[in-house]
């Protein structure tokens, strides 16, 4: 079926050569990494975790977004999801690779990945880490390839399938779980000590990946003849909506412990933030962006006769994706680095080697979606004309 993935307007290829670029700009920019050391990068002592932590964080969430299509669907057998639940299967593919590249790119050297299988520590959250991303990743490709070849020979999945499918469901949860246990078990660390952490981290994912899907078919919508239903669209974004609703209040909630209780360590992270601390305030503009973008996608997604506006759908889709990726993929990451265990504040800016890096990997994350959902695409079209 790969084969299908080779033909297309010239604006296809232009795109694909667009990105290979960037692709290109991005691993030069690595092996210059890899010669240099992490010294080339605005991580240090203080700061250890920057920009690529940061991105793994926030694509966990996107890659476990899928089961929000897979639960209507084969639980509680809602059909307008059927034509969809390949796209929403790719992207957590795409999603799950970038977050093993940005794994690989932080560790420095990649042959010290080797030590997590040659010396498995199961009391580490890393080792878990890796077993449920690698899990999950082998999961959607054997649904995701398997429900694609039974369409395009037009018959129902085999039947041995279906324990994988209900299997993604809990897998799914599992991977952004366990990432959030990586934050929330560092007693060290009083912005990521929070029980609310897990929930806050799925309610985030199940708001932004399927706010990027519904971007993500909308496109396809237009430069395609395939179209993923608006009564789907309509239901997806709902689930946006109200994911995104509880996000805001558990972030509501961790106000309310940190300024109500009056603790100096739990208060500053959030100052640091959203007013500065000290004289210090690299991410305040970052959050004050994220804020409005965050309840005016919430705003608009609420209202029906908007929401069912295909431009302003996939405007406010794209508000809550940029506010999460903000929240997550900035703020809480490196701002959970500030102030310091001593009250100190080390500031962290990202270099050029490491937003090539960065960017490289998104692209990489992109042309995988992009070949992908063009053979699924092109299948669904082939069906159309019979």
């Amino acid at each position: 079926m790969i084969e299908k993935a080779l033909k297309g307007e010239p604006r296809y290829y232009m795109w694909i050569v667009f990105l290979l670029g960037i692709i290109g700009v991005g691993v030069g920019c690595w092996l210059y990494q890899l010669h240099e050391g992490l010294g080339i990068t605005g991580m240090g002592r203080d700061i250890s975790w920057g920009v690529y932590i940061a991105q793994f964080t926030y694509l966990v969430g996107v890659a476990a977004s899928a089961v929000m299509i897979v639960i209507p669907l084969y639980l509680h057998n809602y059909r307008k999801y059927a034509k969809i639940i390949v796209f929403g299967e790719f992207l957590a593919i795409a999603a799950v690779t970038m977050c093993m590249l940005f794994i690989v790119v932080d560790i420095g050297q990649p042959q010290r990945m080797l030590n997590v299988l040659l010396h498995p520590t199961p009391n580490s959250i890393l080792f878990w880490d890796m077993c449920v991303l690698v899990g999950y990743l082998t999961i959607n490709i054997i649904v995701g390839y398997n429900c694609l070849l039974a369409e395009a020979r037009k018959m129902p999945h085999p039947g041995w399938l279906t324990p994988f499918i209900y299997l993604s469901i809990p897998w799914a949860v599992s991977i952004h779980t366990v990432t959030a246990f990586l934050y929330a078990g560092l007693p060290g660390r009083h912005s990521w000590l929070t029980a609310v952490m897990a929930p806050r981290f799925l309610a985030s994912a199940f708001a932004s990946g399927p706010a990027l899907l519904i971007i993500v078919l909308l496109i396809i919508s237009r430069i395609s003849k395939f179209d993923p239903g608006r009564d789907a669209l309509q239901n997806i974004a709902k689930t946006v909506c109200y994911a995104m609703i509880v996000n805001l209040f558990l972030v509501g909630m961790e106000f309310f412990t940190a300024f109500y209780s009056n603790i100096p360590g739990h208060m500053h992270g959030l100052q640091y933030l959203f007013v500065g601390l000290h004289g210090h305030g690299k991410l305040v503009g970052w959050m004050w962006t994220a804020v409005p973008f965050a309840f005016i996608g919430v705003l608009l997604l609420l209202i029906p006769p908007a929401r069912r506006h295909h431009g302003i759908l996939a405007f406010a889709c794209a508000s809550v994706f940029i506010a999460c990726w903000i929240d997550k993929g900035v703020a809480l990451v490196i701002g959970g680095f500030i102030p310091n265990p001593f009250d100190r504040i080390v500031e962290y800016s990202a270099t050029f080697p490491e937003i090539s890096i960065t960017l490289a990997i998104w692209a990489i994350g992109a042309l995988i979606l992009t070949v992908l959902h063009k053979v699924a695409v092109t299948i669904r079209e082939e069906e159309a004309a019979t």
